[in-house]
């Protein structure tokens, strides 16, 4: 099983990188696998690869759910 999280693009870098953005958290990672990404989309990160870009309301009520499973295990604030 993997797990692939959402993040918001924020900053685009050399080579196919670019900085996104998970709740405060920013982290390089490669664009290689994705297509016409612009600062503000969000993409799906899998193991510091965007495999697709993700539709900003789909995004947001995933992050919602890890946010509220976060709270029903005791680790809110975490991601």
């Amino acid at each position: 099983m993997c797990l692939a999280i959402p993040a918001r693009v924020v900053e685009f870098a050399a080579d196919d990188q670019a900085v996104v953005d998970l709740g405060g958290v920013r982290k390089q990672v490669s664009l290689a696998l994705v297509d016409g990404v612009e600062l503000g989309d969000y993409v799906i990160v899998h193991v510091g690869y965007a495999l697709s870009r993700l539709d900003p309301e789909e995004a947001e009520a995933t992050l919602a759910l890890f946010r509220e499973a976060g709270e029903l295990f005791g680790t809110a604030g975490t991601a």
